[in-house]
């Protein structure tokens, strides 16, 4: 099953982390056949958040509500259950200076797409 490993960082902990010990992280991951993909991301204040509502397009700069920690990145890995993603979480690297969500990643429910 495909979970996705989302990294919450600070922007005091930003950093903390060096790109070389998480990219050794992620070839660990590869060479185990657990990683699908894995990312970092620009810091916050770059994003650009994107609403539609009654069909006009509003964008906003920067993330969508303030918090204490950001999006930093993500690890979307193969493992058999919660259990097993977890225990991958808690390997990440910025685990030690922030958070990783853990989530199951849904397949798309294309049947229902074309019931009319």
């Amino acid at each position: 099953m495909k979970y996705l490993c989302l990294v919450y960082l600070s922007k005091e902990n930003w950093n903390a982390c060096p790109d070389k010990t998480c990219f050794a992280f992620a070839e660990g991951l590869h060479n185990s056949g657990r990683l699908i993909a894995a990312e970092p991301l620009h810091p916050v204040d770059t994003a650009t958040t994107v609403r539609v509502r009654n069909g006009q397009t509003t964008l906003t700069d920067g993330p969508f509500a303030e918090t204490k920690e950001m999006l930093a990145g993500f690890y979307l890995v193969d493992a058999r259950d919660l259990n097993e993603a977890v225990q991958i979480a808690a390997q990440i690297p910025p685990s030690k200076n922030g958070s990783i969500e853990v989530r199951p990643v849904r397949a798309l429910d294309l049947a229902s797409t074309h019931a009319d």
